[in-house]
């Protein structure tokens, strides 16, 4: 790692973004000191500094002065999922997007929407709700927009809508040398360019820094209903099950562990929530049949209408991001969904999308955690660790890949960065 002093670098860094864009690491408030350090090895020569640029121009000059240098970044919005991802071992400054945080186009008639990458992902729903419509995708809703495409952090309503990949239209970036890049465009049948969107969708800030994105939008439905299927966990599968392979189309349906029914106050034993959203009579009749269902095979079915459904769902994202659980280990797990109810089964809090086999699911031990890992993998799956403490990141294999795609990946990695300057060490290369 290339040394920095700050009597000569910080001098040159605000001579491009201004001094009130420069922050020494020392003189960082402490609740973001915490943030940010979530995504170091302990004990490591902290960063210079944090900057903060407010635009595209600032940000490639800003890359450009560390690829001249060879220097290591390490780029983050909000640092909400800084956490996650492999441990880095040294870096030189932190580059925040949170300055940049603007709607550049919001093209009601053509549902579609571009975004600067610093713009915080509740806020940009908030607005759009203005004009009646919504993005299809609910991670934490502090995560800016950067970070949720950067950690393809999709959330329940990957259920009708698909992922993050699913949603993205086109992208621009700043390559490792400085270099203003795009993909694809502003409007939905596109072609142009390379898919490069897919690309960066999960590569952690690996491959390049994103400043904008432009999405697809759909419009708000008008009537919402949630039921909830609370019991035995055989029973819950069999539900889970049927509504696969029946005509109901919910908007989002998952599995819940025990002890996250029991925090939400929702009843005991394993649980099934799911949500309907469309005209009000394809709601009621798609909710009665699903609390039917329930009823027949004995498990205790509750309905959530208008502002409790809100309220609902509201809670349960606190419950899913939330770091204050008794559990130390929080990992993103892929499986066959006819198994999701074995792996929540040996978790603490825990959800997994009945559709896809994807959830989140917390952990109080190693131990546990590589049991799970082993059932997931059984079951044609795969088990990565988001957020645990240092020690356990140090000793265990943070992603469990065990796939033929590493040299690719790596081949990526060299040819988009060759130098390896950004956030080095946080992707599986």
């Amino acid at each position: 790692m290339k040394t920095m002093s700050s009597e000569k670098h910080i001098p040159q860094l605000a001579a491009i973004i201004g001094e009130d864009a420069v922050c020494a690491w020392d003189s960082v408030e402490t609740s973001r000191v915490s943030r940010i350090s979530r995504a170091f090895l302990p004990d490591i020569t902290p960063p210079l500094c944090i900057v903060y640029p407010s635009n595209e121009a600032q940000l490639a000059e800003l890359v450009y002065v560390a690829y001249s240098n060879k220097w290591r970044v390490l780029s983050c919005g909000n640092a909400s999922k800084l956490g996650w991802g492999n441990l880095i071992s040294d870096i030189n400054i932190v580059i925040s997007t949170e300055r940049m945080n603007q709607v550049i186009e919001h093209a009601v008639g053509d549902l579609t929407v571009t975004v600067y990458s610093g713009m915080k992902f509740a806020s940009l729903q908030q607005m759009l709700g203005i004009s009646k419509q919504f993005l299809a995708l609910d991670p934490n809703p502090l995560s800016t927009i950067g970070g949720v495409i950067a950690t393809g952090d999709t959330g329940s309503l990957r259920q009708r809508y698909g992922s993050v990949r699913d949603q993205l239209l086109g992208i621009t970036f700043v390559r490792a040398d400085g270099q203003i890049a795009k993909a694809g465009g502003r409007v939905v049948k596109n072609v142009a360019g390379y898919d490069l969107m897919k690309l960066f969708t999960g590569s952690y800030g690996s491959l390049g820094i994103i400043t904008q994105a432009t999405f697809r939008l759909y419009p708000m439905q008008s009537a919402s209903s949630t039921v909830v299927l609370t019991g035995e966990s055989q029973a819950l599968q069999q539900a889970a099950d049927i509504l696969r392979g029946s005509a109901l189309t919910p908007t989002s349906s998952d599995l819940l562990s025990s002890q996250l029914v029991s925090t939400l106050e929702l009843g005991k034993g394993l649980g099934m929530i799911v949500r309907f959203q469309s005209i009000a009579e394809s709601v009621k009749e798609q909710a009665d049949r699903l609390l039917e269902i329930g009823q027949k095979l004995g498990l205790q079915g509750n309905l959530y209408n208008s502002e409790d459904d809100t309220s609902l769902w509201h809670r349960l994202q606190q419950q899913i991001h939330s770091h204050k659980h008794t559990g130390e280990i929080k990992a993103k797990i892929g499986i066959l969904p006819t198994a999701a109810v074995e792996v929540l089964s040996l978790g603490e809090m825990g959800i997994v999308h009945i559709g896809s086999g994807l959830g989140i699911v917390e952990f109080t031990n190693i131990d546990k955690v590589l049991e799970a890992r082993s059932l997931c993998e059984k079951h044609s799956g795969y088990l990565t660790i988001l957020e645990a403490p240092a020690s356990v990141k140090q000793k265990t294999d943070v992603w469990g890949y065990t796939g033929n795609g590493l040299s690719l990946m790596k081949k990526i990695k060299q040819q988009f960065d060759p130098e390896n300057i950004l956030n080095p060490g946080k992707f599986i290369a």
